[in-house]
């Protein structure tokens, strides 16, 4: 058997047509959740991404391998459980199309091949999804026939949302430059607005509407979904080549995220902050012929703490009692064995310094500390009343947010002494590009 893991780089699951989205941004994903398994409610108790990829690879909470943000100065101990050298020791030939070695060198562990299309750009997050797949799919026809597990890393989904220009336009036909449109207005004076406007959408202004100022911000999130299309039409390719090896039959296809991403919800401008599910939930999608039925879905809660684990459970192997996340190969054979996670506890610390308990479709964030936003330390959401998480009840129902906040405080306080950790690695490290953009601006100033 083999195993081909499909990764796209910040895509929010609410956002696929597979997932119930009113955009046709998905349909070869579609394809493969009719071919096999879609779980509905899968989250990452990690972002962005170098905290959620080590999550991804470990099958490990963040506070329990220590990368909490991006960029930070704290490192992966050799020690940590990585599902690539696991499936290396258990006789699978590994390979990566991907660039995340470059910010971080214990991305490639494990893997006897790594492939950088970007090895010589200087942005390295100008690699096309066709550039991605003329190196991915040359490997896999050349090695079809060995017990590979291919990892194809895409970026498109990533600010800057660049589509082909035969897909820009798809999703928004009109004129984002019209006076009437004010959503922009307040993008420059949040994080990463400035650079956003100054650069991404100053430039689309030269080059599309003569130089007038983007004020829709309903265009960007159509130029995020012509990403979408884009990947999917490539995954749609890459799968295709698969099948004209003669492998596909033998081989397990997931397809899932990093995490996901907003728009312009928050008042956070195109990028994957905030501990709000638009960030925490992402597609997981398991086509394995023969052993997963087509067309099921699981409705539970899940964690992206369970992708390696799975894995290994699939291509029985030993799992490392180190990884934290439970098997869903039990769900996926409709056994019993599997039950759906009672809660989702998630920490982010590169623009905010904040965890969320996440339960009984309810969800609480607690800061560290005063966020960029200017946001009350507390905030309460109910999910089913309110998925979009705009109304703030910590205020309304205390005794609640209480019980919720201590439910959260006594988990950190207790995997801190397990661990032997004597600080929260939240407090302890600090944000890592929020405090370089506060910096900036008060320099600036």
């Amino acid at each position: 058997m083999n195993i081909l893991l499909i990764i796209a780089d910040s895509l929010r699951a609410d956002h696929l047509s597979c997932y119930g989205y009113r955009r046709d941004t998905s349909p070869h994903l579609e394809a493969l959740a009719r071919q096999g398994s879609l779980f509905e409610q899968m989250l990452t108790p990690a972002i962005p991404t170098q905290p959620s990829f080590t999550t991804l690879y470990t099958g490990q909470h963040c506070l329990t391998h220590g990368i909490v943000s991006h960029g930070g100065d704290a490192v992966l101990s050799p020690d940590s459980p990585w599902l690539p050298e696991e499936l290396q020791r258990a006789g699978f030939l590994t390979a990566a199309v991907d660039n995340l070695y470059a910010m971080r060198p214990w991305y490639a562990r494990g893997f006897e091949f790594y492939i950088d299309p970007t090895h010589r750009a200087t942005n390295r997050l100008d690699a096309s999804a066709e550039l991605i797949n003329q190196r991915a799919i040359p490997w896999l026809r050349a090695h079809a026939h060995d017990r590979f597990f291919l990892v194809v890393h895409y970026w498109d989904t990533h600010t800057a949302y660049n589509p082909p220009a035969r897909l820009r336009h798809r999703y928004y036909p009109g004129d984002p430059t019209h006076e009437r449109f004010h959503s922009l207005d307040q993008m420059p004076q949040a994080p990463l607005g400035e650079i956003w406007a100054n650069r991404w959408l100053r430039s689309f202004s030269q080059r599309f509407f003569g130089g007038r100022p983007i004020r829709d911000a309903e265009y960007v999130v159509a130029l995020y979904d012509a990403a979408i299309r884009y990947v999917d039409e490539c995954i749609g390719s890459l799968l295709s080549a698969l099948e004209d090896t003669g492998t596909a039959d033998d081989t397990l296809v997931i397809a899932t995220a990093d995490h996901g991403e907003i728009m312009y919800e928050h008042g956070i401008f195109f990028d994957h902050h905030g501990l709000y599910d638009a960030n925490l939930r992402v597609p997981f999608i398991v086509r394995w012929p023969g052993r997963v039925a087509p067309g099921t879905r699981q409705a539970g809660l899940a964690q992206t703490t369970s992708l390696a684990p799975t894995l290994l459970a699939i291509a029985r192997a030993p799992i490392p009692a180190a990884m934290e996340g439970e098997s869903l190969l039990p769900a996926l054979l409709g056994e019993p064995g599997w039950q759906e996670a009672e809660r989702l506890i998630a920490a982010e610390c590169t623009w905010q310094a904040k965890w969320c308990l996440r339960r009984d479709g309810r969800k609480l964030i607690r800061a560290r500390g005063p966020d960029l936003y200017g946001r009350p330390e507390r905030e309460l959401y109910h999910l089913a009343a309110d998925p979009g998480e705009t109304l703030n009840l910590a205020d309304q129902q205390p005794e609640l947010a209480a019980a919720m906040e201590a439910e959260l405080e006594g988990w950190i306080a207790r995997r801190l002494a397990e661990l032997g950790l004597a600080q929260d690695p939240l407090v302890a490290q600090g944000i890592t590009l929020g405090k370089r953009w506060r910096e900036e601006r008060e320099k600036a100033s």
